[in-house]
């Protein structure tokens, strides 16, 4: 393979592949780098107990197969129907050595440039401005422009006295038996913390979870990074005094007696309380962080999250290294707990709008748009059509959006889709005077999801607590007009109650543009 392209990309996990699709496609000079023997490395050994939380929902009642992605969480885009992850899985949580051949025949079918078994030593920077990859046996790789899709791979290790002590989630022994009558302790609250009590349940004698931060679950926060309802089963054991627990509280230490592990802790509500508490095991489920220690000191990207993922621009360019990229789960600094970037259902589709970018920055390629006439109900018809079927504003909510640009003198729109929303109100799209953004975003509520009064009104859209879109007009990048639409049970906004609205708002902003600015 040739050494020296115009895209090197680190990584031949499902962001790799993603972006190795769509650079495929348009004919781009690019190579996919993976240390591996193989796509998807990463999932022969995680999550540890081999059940993904990623939904694969096959009957869905759909026929348009874009909106069936909504369900797909795995899959990765692409024109063949074939390579649908339904064919490869019927289960709704798949086990992971299914994606790992799943990538396997992605790559394959669609002939990707990858060089397997190549490790990276070290990244830098020539002379003219080019990166220069080294890998462990010496060869040297050179590209104009650097996309790192790695994904999180170094462990994060918590800063407190003794924590050496404890095992990773990463390599601790995952046999039930081992743990059969301890007393085990669990540090963290994510899904691998819970993964892993659930299998300890019937072996273990007590199972404490532990840590400073108050569990957060994804059917309140709509962030599926939460705990998952898949993994909860846990919580009835500790409020069922099964001898379980799940603990607020900071780790100040950890010291060896013996053949024990004594932590110390200080619980978080209650005034200061501090305990000493005995545990057998004591296993760090604590998550990851993206490992930067490959880059040469003069091309080092800023770190964000406590150094989970790297500082990036509205283009996933890094903040301080111009031509250095991240596609996959490192997207998820820009949206970091609040929408699904970390995912294979939300990369995939940031990635296609990268692509999309690099287009437009490099190749002088305009973004693919198609072209309306200036008149409400070809604006209202197209933004409904889009609200009702496309996958990515739906699994992106309030981050990738579609935009309409209107040119008033030549009474045309141009109609674009898989837009990041703040790419477009502050670098793509901000010299328009006239420009809309399409989104779907969930709303604010109290207390329980689960008991929320809904007013149906149609003018209090804004008000609505679940899913629902979101239209804005800008001028120059600054926000003139908002509408919400009623949120629906079923996310099918086809009916009159939303439509008449949208319709009588785009009539609003077409025909007395001045009188709509002004009542914002």
């Amino acid at each position: 393979m040739k050494t020296n392209m115009d895209y090197l990309i680190i990584g031949a996990g499902p962001a790799g592949l993603q972006l190795g699709y769509f650079l495929e496609k348009q004919q781009r000079d690019y190579l996919i780098l993976e240390r591996s023997d193989a796509p998807g490395a990463f999932f022969k050994t995680f999550p540890r107990h081999r059940m993904l939380i990623s939904i694969n929902k096959v009957n869905t009642g759909a026929t348009n197969p874009e909106i069936k992605y909504r369900w797909d969480w795995n899959s990765l885009l692409c024109d063949d129907e074939a390579l649908l992850f339904k064919n490869y899985s019927r289960r709704y949580f798949p086990d992971a050595s299914v994606l790992v051949q799943y990538l396997a025949d992605f790559a394959a079918r669609y002939e990707l440039n990858v060089e397997y078994n190549t490790a990276i030593h070290q990244i830098a920077r020539n002379s003219e401005g080019e990166f220069v990859v080294t890998s462990s046996d010496g060869r040297t790789y050179t590209a104009k422009r650097l996309i790192v899709a790695t994904g999180l791979t170094k462990s994060y290790v918590p800063d407190f006295p003794g924590v050496e002590l404890g095992e990773l989630y990463s390599d601790h022994d995952t046999n039930p038996e081992k743990y059969v009558d301890k007393r085990v302790l669990i540090v963290g609250k994510g899904n691998s913390a819970f993964e892993t009590a659930e299998n300890l349940v019937e072996s273990a004698a007590v199972i404490h979870i532990c840590a400073p931060e108050t569990l957060e679950f994804a059917w309140q926060t709509h962030y599926v990074g939460h705990l998952r309802a898949v993994n909860n089963n846990f919580l009835d054991t500790y409020q069922l005094k099964s001898q379980n627990a799940l603990i607020d509280a900071n780790i100040n230490k950890i010291e060896k007696k013996g053949d024990k592990l004594v932590v110390h802790l200080t619980y978080i509500h209650a005034k200061g309380q501090t305990a000493v508490i005995e545990y057998d095991h004591v296993i760090l489920c604590t998550g990851f962080s993206f490992d930067s220690s490959i880059f040469a000191p003069d091309c080092r990207p800023d770190l964000i999250y406590m150094g989970k993922f790297p500082a990036q621009t509205a283009e996933w360019e890094s903040a301080n290294v111009p031509g250095l990229y991240f596609a996959g789960t490192l997207m998820h600094g820009c949206d970091y707990r609040q929408t699904m970037s970390g995912f294979i259902h939300g990369f995939r589709h940031n990635i296609k709008t990268l692509v999309q970018i690099f287009d437009l920055k490099y190749h002088n390629t305009s973004w693919p748009a198609e072209e309306l006439v200036v008149t409400p109900h070809a604006l209202c018809n197209k933004a409904m059509e889009q609200i009702n079927t496309e996958a990515a504003m739906f699994l992106q909510p309030g981050f990738l959006c579609d935009v309409i640009v209107v040119n008033e003198a030549d009474e045309v729109a141009h109609y674009y889709t898989d837009v990041r929303r703040d790419y477009a109100i502050t670098m793509g799209f901000n010299d328009n005077p006239h420009y809309y953004t399409i989104s779907l975003e969930y709303g604010h509520f109290e207390g329980s999801p689960f008991n929320i009064e809904r007013d149906p009104d149609p003018n209090k859209g804004h008000e609505a607590a679940y899913l629902h879109p979101v239209i804005r007009r800008y001028h120059l990048g600054e926000l003139v007009a908002e509408h919400h639409i009623q949120d629906d049970l079923e996310n099918s906004f086809y009916k009159d109650e939303y439509v008449q609205p949208a319709l009588a708002w785009f009539k609003m902003q077409l025909a007395e543009p001045e009188m709509a600015m002004a009542a914002m």
